[in-house]
């Protein structure tokens, strides 16, 4: 039997976009496709789980783990700490798992520029006032927090060709569908094994 190398899935979208669902689904319905769980020093959102969602750890477990090189990558945003651990991943992969990691663009970035092997999807959201009404209808973030998310928002989509592959998600089962195919597609390339 021939052995498959693992592929890192890193998918990546603008906050609000409907990236977790996504992924969340994704997971759900493809066989063998395991996610990776970031670490964040931010408080838990309703209806979120320690190490489900987010391993949720203090700010100076985080810096201690950060300065011993423990993550794959890592990032402040808004105030906050986000990592990947990288002890897991590379685990994962090298035994032959995919591994989906939901990342935002800074965080990818630092990816690829290790030139770690990967596949880059960019979820966009069908517009940048949809993209408003989503963080609105969430309500999780005060107006501020909402205009400072989509200003980044602009700049994340202008990295979207950055990625191998884009995806709108307009429609949520046709964004799954288009995330499925990507994934089988990825599989059957040719040197995956």
């Amino acid at each position: 039997m021939i052995k498959r190398k693992g592929t890192l899935f890193i998918i990546s979208a603008p906050s609000g976009s409907g990236k977790t669902t996504l992924c969340t689904r994704l997971v759900e319905s493809v066989d063998s496709l395991y996610r990776s769980i970031s670490m964040t020093t931010r408080a838990p959102r309703p209806g979120e789980k320690d190490g489900v969602d987010y391993i949720f750890i203090e700010k100076p477990e985080f810096i201690k783990r950060q300065k011993k090189n423990e993550f794959l990558e890592w990032a402040k945003v808004f105030g906050e700490y986000y990592g990947t651990p990288k002890k897991h991943i590379l685990h994962m992969l090298k035994r032959g798992s995919d591994v989906l990691l939901s990342i935002d663009v800074q965080g990818a970035m630092k990816i690829k520029r290790l030139k770690l092997e990967a596949v880059y999807i960019f979820i966009l959201p069908p517009s940048l006032a949809m993209l408003k009404e989503r963080l609105v209808n969430r309500s999780t973030d005060s107006k501020e927090a909402i205009r400072e998310r989509l200003n980044i928002s602009r700049k994340e989509i202008a990295c979207s060709q950055k990625y191998d592959y884009v995806i709108v998600n307009n429609r949520l089962e046709l964004a799954l569908d288009n995330l499925r195919a990507i994934i089988i597609a990825e599989r059957c390339k040719t040197g995956r094994s």
